[in-house]
């Protein structure tokens, strides 16, 4: 049952940390802007009859827990007297220690190390992946604050709710850390262990760690510390300061624009992880690309139940990938048949089937199965006014709605029933409507189309009534994309660099400027009610970018808004979605790549589908 391993202060072996095994909760969400309480506090696994365990009977946080101690070394061992729930995440944290150049514990050291899913017997070795060794340091510290930082609200309350998505994305997320280190070793990756066809930032990883690592191994912790605690606040420049440094890198993920040259400031002195930057970033998203499973021309992405993202991709004559929620390309990915041809949106159905809007040649409608990926009914599917589709969506009793971009009838929004039969007429529903671009669903079961040539957005009833009238509602400048929040607000993405919202009658609630927007393509709602927008360039010249709006329309992102080290020239970023981990996937049609901002989000329930049948849209799972 022995889970073992050294813990580090840099490359220095930390003597007298107290090493705590914890599992997170499933009875309550943590996570940036939620108190720490005793629903989502992490549980104590190590008990009393664990070798070497001792009882921390001090006033702090991990009062009444058991923890081992590593030696002069900086080696540890567990065993004997814990158990894990089957099933549930569980990591490693440890506080204190000194690296032999001290003769002090410094209390400020905290780290974190993530071992994931318990085994059925309830230990690490019993499972099917034993993890035998575990190396904590700075670096497993990032990947683990990063990974889980949509259910983190500290380093010792970390939890998700009860619910099954729930669960589900938690474990990705824990998952998520094995992308960025190596357990065994505590080395930041270069590419991703399930496929070499990835990026994945080592140098961001490292220049993060030695951040960490200036507070750990300072002779002088009190002023470094006291320096690092200040500038990663939980708020980002407001809150709580965090009182270690597992906490502070939580908070940094949290808030991954927040001054960003003070705490890169940190990382130049004396550096232990290599290779690191060797300037100053925009900010400090970890971001991974991906490249696997066919991916060249990806134009839009969507999260299923399992966190798997389905990608449509324009390259000729048209095909769709999948990958897992660590980017392993599934089912044989690249998927082709059913008349995919220059597929320009996807949707995944109640059933976990994924649908795909051809824009080509008139256009068509192609059912993927959610399992296999293998073509579903009849596909193509045409009929119903569909007429070079650009969006897709799916109303809560599972019919499937298409945009249509075509100017050659007047009847832009196609409804068709789960089984591909055509419910709208051979105009479609609308009449008015033209060069409709995007599609939403909102909790009504109502259809909203983004419409071009009016700059307008129209509203069609799950019968086809057209409820905005024939001008539509609002006024903006080349719409291209909106989702809804759990208000029933529709926000609206145009290239006038600014965001709009609208009530679920057409009434102005704001708009919204700042934060980066610039050319906007493609937007989406985060579990806290934020909406992320993708931005693309239009030059070519400079990387594509994010911008995040709080749900009261305040610019969360600076004017720079997120960028990476992935995100490189030629990007042109047109598709997004976020998963229930809280990680946030971009398609980048210019370079043939997938990107994914690891923890950058709260996460969201998915599919949209059943958010919208279930009124969670825009909720954690």
């Amino acid at each position: 049952m022995a889970i073992q391993g050294r813990v580090y202060g840099g490359q220095a072996p930390l003597e007298g940390a107290q090493i705590y095994l914890l599992e997170a909760s499933i009875s309550a969400y943590g996570g940036p802007g939620i108190a720490a309480s005793a629903s989502n506090a992490s549980t104590s696994l190590i008990q009393s009859t664990a070798t070497g365990a001792t009882l921390d009977t001090s006033s702090g946080a991990t009062h009444g827990f058991y923890y081992v101690t590593s030696d002069v070394n900086g080696n540890w061992s567990i065993s004997g007297g814990y158990s894990c729930t089957q099933g549930e995440q569980v990591y490693l944290y440890t506080l204190g220690g000194g690296n032999g150049t001290t003769s002090y514990s410094n209390l400020s050291a905290g780290m974190l190390a993530a071992l994931g899913t318990c085994p059925a017997g309830g230990n690490f070795l019993s499972g099917p992946s034993p993890i035998p060794y575990v190396v904590i340091n700075e670096v497993s510290t990032i990947a683990t604050a990063y990974a889980f930082a949509g259910f983190a609200t500290d380093a010792l309350h970390v939890g998700t709710s009860g619910s099954l998505l729930g669960q589900a994305g938690l474990a990705n997320a824990f998952a998520n850390a094995t992308n960025l280190e190596t357990i065994s070793t505590g080395v930041a990756l270069a590419v991703t262990p399930g496929s070499s066809s990835s990026a994945v930032p080592q140098l961001e990883i490292n220049t993060l760690a030695n951040i960490l690592a200036a507070c750990v191994n300072s002779t002088t912790p009190y002023t470094l510390c006291s320096t690092l605690f200040s500038d990663a606040e939980s708020g980002g420049t407001t809150g709580t300061m965090p009182t270690d440094t597992a906490t502070a890198a939580i908070n940094m993920a949290h808030n991954p624009a927040a001054n960003v040259t003070p705490l890169y400031g940190l990382s130049i002195g004396t550096p232990p992880f290599a290779p690191a930057l060797t300037g100053q970033p925009n900010d400090f998203t970890i971001a991974l690309n991906f490249s696997g499973g066919g991916i060249s021309t990806p134009t839009a992405i969507a999260i299923d139940g399992t966190g798997d993202a389905w990608i449509a991709d324009e390259v000729n004559p048209g095909q769709v990938t999948e990958l897992s929620p660590l980017g392993v390309p599934k089912n044989g990915s690249p998927l082709t048949g059913g008349g995919l041809k220059t597929p320009d949106a996807v949707a995944i159905d109640l059933n976990g089937n994924a649908w795909i809007a051809n824009y080509y040649n008139a256009g068509s409608i192609t059912e993927l199965s959610g399992s296999t990926g293998a073509v579903m009914g009849s596909s193509p599917f045409t009929g119903g006014g569909v007429n070079e589709p650009n969006g897709i969506a799916i109303d809560p009793s599972d019919n499937v709605w298409t945009s249509n971009f075509g100017e050659s009838i007047m009847g832009n929004v196609s409804k068709l029933s789960n089984s591909g039969s055509a419910d709208s007429g051979s105009n479609g529903y609308g009449t008015g409507m033209e060069i409709n671009t995007a599609i939403a669903i909102d909790p009504g079961g109502n259809a909203w189309s983004t419409d071009l040539n009016f700059g307008s957005l129209d509203e069609v009833s799950n019968t086809g009534t057209l409820k905005s009238g024939v001008s539509g509602y609002g006024n903006f400048n080349n719409p291209t994309a909106l989702a809804f929040d759990s208000a029933s607000h529709v926000w609206v993405a145009t290239h006038g660099n600014n965001v709009k919202v609208l009530t679920d009658t057409g009434g102005a609630v704001g708009t919204y400027t700042g934060g980066g927007l610039r050319l906007s393509q493609a937007i989406a709602i985060d579990g806290a009610g934020n909406a992320w927008i993708e931005n693309t360039n239009a030059s070519l010249t400079t990387p594509g970018l994010l911008s995040e709006f709080s749900n009261g329309g305040t610019a969360i992102t600076p004017s720079t808004g997120y960028t990476s080290s992935t995100l490189i020239s030629n990007t042109t970023p047109v598709g997004m979605a976020i998963d229930g981990s809280g990680d946030v996937w971009v398609a980048n049609s210019g370079n043939s790549t997938v990107t994914e901002f690891i923890g950058a989000a709260v996460p969201v329930t998915t599919p949209l589908s059943y958010g919208v049948a279930n009124s969670l849209l825009g909720t954690r799972p």
